[in-house]
This record gives C-alpha cells, structure tokens and sequence, in this order.
C-alpha cells in the first residue's frame, strides 16, 4: 500500500504522517528513505539530475511507475541513461512539481516508487 502524501512545504515533505526535511525515495513496500541522491551528486555536482547509478538504486523489480518530484522550480530530470535504464525495464516515469506531487501521488494506481525533491 502507498503512503499517503498530506502535503509539502518548501524543504519538507510530509509522508506518512512523518515530516521528512531530506529528499525522500518511496519504495513499493511503502517503505520511506532518504534519498540517494549522493548517486547523483558524485556525477553531475547536483541532485538536480539523476544519474544511471541512482536509478540503479531506486528501480525495484515489479515496479511499473516512477514518479519523481521535481521540486519547486521543476529543476529535476532524468540523465539520458537513468531514463534509458528505466524504459528498458518497463517503469513510466513521471515528472511532477513537488508542489503537485501529494494528489497525483494519492490518486496514483499502479505500482509505484516516488522520488521527491523538497527544495528548489
């Protein structure tokens, strides 16, 4: 079952009933966690892109649709090869404003994995 999002204000997100201050990754499992966007960090000097190590990361098999918060200002993307990784295994990845990401994310059918940036 997916965590219900109550709402996000710039640098937290709440998930859970818990409000997060970090960037947060949702597992299929309903699982929360920081993200690992050291993944990306380490290649881009950025968590604005995410590289092919982190969706390594983050993919789990079974997964069908990623959805990713792309932050205030909408700044996050997928690097080529993340995207790429991602298509070859049958997940649709979704980009949305963080700001909007709570009801599209609750409104979600399928099976999930959310990415959302809390920040810019």
């Amino acid at each position: 079952m997916k965590p219900e999002v109550k709402r996000w204000k710039f640098g937290s997100i709440q998930v859970a009933g818990h409000i997060y201050t970090d960037d947060v990754l949702i597992r299929l499992s309903g699982s929360v966690e920081v993200r690992p966007k050291h993944l990306s960090k380490q290649y881009y000097g950025t968590s604005h892109r995410i590289s092919l190590a982190e969706a390594q990361e983050i993919f789990e098999e079974g997964a069908e649709i990623l959805v990713v918060g792309t932050g205030l200002f909408d700044r996050v993307r997928l690097s080529d090869e993340a995207r790429a990784y991602l298509e070859a295994r049958s997940v649709q990845v979704v980009l949305v404003p963080t700001p909007k990401v709570a009801r599209y994310w609750n409104r979600l059918e399928g099976k999930a994995i959310g990415v959302f940036h809390v920040t810019c």
